[in-house]
């Protein structure tokens, strides 16, 4: 007889918000994702903090229009030549000419025993991708705290407050800007509870 050990419900949350983050981040969503979100709002959700977040993540989805959202991804994370905003972090995190983020991380990724697909077009540093690796720290591998602390602070969470950043500053967002908001308060709630470890 073989046990599945399965998840608790604070950590299935927490692969779930990494994993719709990443989903978000890889592409815009289309309309069923759209209106999935927007059937998840709380009407009485408090303002600010996690719960607002998401609350005003499902607002904008229930007034969104999905192709508007996919020429709004494409204008700002894709671009014509250079992207207004790139969702790369080895972009944020290169403080110097020398440093090599993208072959740190690969080593990284390898020693979890990770690895980019053959037929994926997209370098391992987009944000989709790092979002998606703590989803499966967590869901998959169910790595100990310590394990996801170490990935999470050298590689999400500095590169996520100068893209949420950028991307709140941005004129051309609208529903991403919610997105980023989202992305921003989990990832402090995450950082904060990292620090208690």
């Amino acid at each position: 007889m073989q046990f599945m050990q399965t998840l608790p419900p604070e950590e299935a949350a927490r692969a779930n918000f990494y994993g719709l983050l990443a989903r978000l981040f890889y592409a815009p969503p289309d309309e069923q994702l759209l209106r999935t979100l927007a059937a998840s709002s709380e009407p009485e959700a408090e303002e600010g903090g996690l719960s607002g977040a998401w609350s005003e993540l499902a607002a904008a989805a229930e007034h969104a229009d999905a192709e508007q959202i996919r020429e709004e991804y494409e204008t700002m994370f894709v671009g014509v030549g250079k992207a207004p905003i790139t969702l790369y972090v080895s972009a944020y995190s290169v403080r110097y000419t020398n440093e090599m983020p993208l072959a740190a991380l690969r080593g990284v990724l390898a020693g979890l025993g990770l690895a980019r697909r053959t037929n994926a077009t997209e370098p391992e540093d987009h944000v989709a991708a790092l979002l998606d690796v703590m989803r499966h720290l967590i869901a998959e591998q169910k790595r100990d705290l310590e394990e996801q602390k170490q990935f999470f602070e050298r590689w999400i969470w500095p590169n996520v407050q100068p893209l949420c950043g950028a991307i709140e500053k941005a004129e051309g967002l609208s529903f991403y800007k919610s997105v980023a908001r989202l992305l921003l308060e989990v990832c402090t709630l995450e950082h904060r509870a990292f620090e208690m470890l």
